[in-house]
């Protein structure tokens, strides 16, 4: 019995069902947003909604059966049982929020599909890095905007009149957003050498500590990428000493059985 809930769990099919449910249940979801359809099927949307968590609940128990404590030392296992107990608590009493956090269903594509649980672990093992590099954006960000509030709040107080107002204007600068006419401009008209500050400024977040975020980034896909490889070579060459030994076996027992052979008929001869 265990063994065939194990087989089941583990089976290639069922966890293209889990996949298949999770996505229906994502377009769902999406259609509960129209006033229009939940007037018209909102009763059938709630029974399928049941449905899914029933669906989500069993499977979970199945693999807290199957894998029994080793189920809570594994991360993704643990992200699965609290999205599932998420959705079983009451939307009642208090708990509303919670209905809307329904949609973290979603994310457990991310622990069915080997190719997004892939690319989280490797953002998680960058995440030292970019830490770095955030520490010092924060830094130069702190730096240019206590510099822009005593350079351009008295003029423009809406951008730069206090600390916080010149964080948020400086965001924008760096997103590039409307940056240009939207306020270098316009700063421009009355300080003429302003430009100085917004170039260094863009220059220095989005060009350089920007791409260095996405420089971390690419880096851990590509040894992401060389460790497959070196798996894979790995196992190419386990399956290839296997395939060795199994016909130097097969001679082996040829040889033997020549052997055997030969002794019969010289014990016959005589």
């Amino acid at each position: 019995m265990y063994n065939k809930i194990e087989n089941f769990v583990e089976s290639k099919n069922f966890q293209n069902f889990i996949i298949g449910l999770i996505i229906i249940n994502g377009i769902t979801m999406g259609l509960e947003t129209s006033k229009g359809i939940m007037a018209d099927y909102g009763v059938y949307l709630h029974l399928f909604d049941v449905f899914v968590i029933s669906i989500f609940t069993i499977e979970v128990s199945l693999r807290i059966y199957v894998h029994r404590v080793s189920f809570f030392k594994d991360g993704w296992s643990i992200f699965d049982f609290t999205i599932v107990a998420i959705s079983l608590i009451p939307t009642s009493a208090g708990f509303e929020i919670l209905r809307i956090l329904r949609v973290l269903r979603l994310l457990r594509l991310i622990t069915v599909i080997p190719q997004m649980k892939k690319i989280v672990m490797a953002l998680v093992q960058v995440i030292p890095g970019m830490a770095s590099i955030g520490a010092l954006l924060s830094l130069i960000f702190y730096i240019f905007a206590i510099m822009a509030t005593q350079l351009f709040g008295e003029k423009f107080p809406q951008w730069f009149g206090t600390l916080g107002e010149t964080f948020y204007t400086l965001f924008q600068i760096m997103t590039l957003e409307s940056w240009s006419m939207g306020i270098a401009r316009p700063v421009m008209e009355v300080y003429p050498s302003s430009w100085v500050f917004f170039i260094l400024f863009v220059l220095i977040t989005t060009f350089i500590m920007i791409n260095l975020i996405i420089a971390v980034v690419v880096d851990a896909m590509g040894e992401m990428k060389d460790s497959d490889e070196i798996e894979e070579h790995i196992r190419d060459e386990i399956h290839i000493s296997e395939d060795h030994t199994r016909l130097e076996i097969e001679k082996l027992r040829v040889e033997i059985s020549q052997l055997k052979d030969l002794i019969i008929l010289q014990n016959k001869t005589k």
